[in-house]
């Protein structure tokens, strides 16, 4: 297992602050509770502009995916 240092805004801070208190679980949680939700969702987003920044890339419209896939 790792640690990480972060910097959060203190209105972020604050709402984590309460977050944790009423719940009465540790920020930690919620924090590697986001990580492990969001972050494959960044990295398909990374690897969706990576592939359209692609000087080989072909684009197509919904039309035309739609007759490819017989729709």
């Amino acid at each position: 297992m790792a640690i990480l240092t972060v910097r959060i805004s203190d209105d972020t801070e604050k709402r984590l602050e309460h977050l944790s208190y009423k719940t009465k679980r540790p920020k930690s949680f919620y924090v590697k509770d986001m990580l492990e939700k969001y972050l494959a969702e960044y990295e398909d987003a990374f690897l969706a502009l990576e592939r359209l920044n692609k000087k080989n890339a072909k684009y197509y419209s919904t039309k035309e995916v739609e007759e490819l896939l017989e729709l």
